[in-house]
């Protein structure tokens, strides 16, 4: 065999692992992003905290939002939630269903229309002793002038998109 065929032999399972890795790390993507958009509760992939680290019980305590703390950590509906305080995590635990975000955490404006949006912790707004959050500020906006309209239509919608989110 010649030195330019023994070249092109070397070559050939080099390429081939390439092509492997590279299949591979598409089909890693694929699940990757897949995993973001099929949770319940907006989760944040890295870091597996709810609502991005947020204390769900400060938006009703202190009126504004507040990061939670590593120390004062609970596990409820799947995830990890944190807050500002042992009693703010206490408060939560007694009734997760009044202090965690409605619709998972996802846009009710979205939600009406049929589209599941992670909300964003920043863009919040109670409405009916209820937390929602938004991911624009347009949606809040739009949210704050017909609160019961959007809710009554996102309400109707919520069910089959949390299907579609589990699967």
């Amino acid at each position: 065999m010649t030195a330019q065929r023994q070249e092109r032999y070397v070559w050939r399972p080099g390429i081939a692992v390439i092509t492997l890795l590279a299949v591979f790390c598409a089909a890693y993507n694929d699940v990757a992003s897949g995993a973001a958009t099929t949770e319940r509760i907006i989760t944040n992939r890295f870091s597996g905290l709810a609502i991005e680290g947020f204390d769900p019980v400060a938006y009703f305590v202190d009126g504004r939002s507040v990061l939670g703390l590593p120390e004062f950590e609970a596990w409820e509906e799947g995830v990890v939630w944190r807050f500002h305080n042992e009693g703010n995590r206490a408060s939560f635990l007694a009734h997760p269903e009044i202090y965690g975000p409605q619709f998972g955490g996802y846009d009710p404006v979205d939600i009406a229309r049929g589209v599941a949006v992670a909300g964003n912790p920043r863009f919040w707004l109670i409405a009916g002793e209820r937390l929602y959050l938004f991911g624009f500020e347009a949606n809040r906006a739009a949210f704050a002038a017909d609160p019961k309209g959007f809710i009554g239509k996102a309400q109707a919608r919520w069910p089959s998109l949390k299907r579609q989110l589990a699967q």
